[in-house]
């Protein structure tokens, strides 16, 4: 499922809980992946460290600049390969708890950055 606003207006995330994350009026209850345009809320429900390359395939872009990876209440490592599949891709993958990362989306997003983001519960 997929929500996706005007390009001329970015989304921007209005609050985040251990239950759910909200975007606009929605309110998500699950892991949900985000661009400044876009919510995907059919995200693979995966464990942060079993991440690949190829679950991020929606929402990367040749242009993209940071991918924000909000790990949940606390911090969790994604895998070694994940890591340096990024950096090969030259993107930079920034990993925090979901608030803190929420918080960083939407500053990079307001400065007009090309950043998407992965918020767990």
């Amino acid at each position: 499922m997929k929500f996706t606003r005007d390009n001329s207006m970015s989304l921007s995330i209005r609050g985040i809980s251990e239950e759910s994350i909200r975007i606009g009026d929605r309110e998500y209850d699950r892991a949900i992946a985000m661009t400044t345009t876009e919510v995907i809320a059919d995200w693979p429900d995966r464990p942060v460290g079993e991440l690949v390359e190829e679950d991020f395939a929606p929402i990367l872009d040749s242009e993209t600049e940071v991918l924000i990876l909000g790990t949940g209440a606390t911090n969790v490592f994604p895998a070694r390969e994940l890591i340096f599949a990024m950096a090969r891709r030259g993107v930079g993958l920034e990993f925090m708890d979901s608030k803190a990362a929420a918080r960083t989306f939407n500053v990079l997003a307001s400065e007009g950055r090309r950043v998407v983001a992965v918020l767990y519960l």
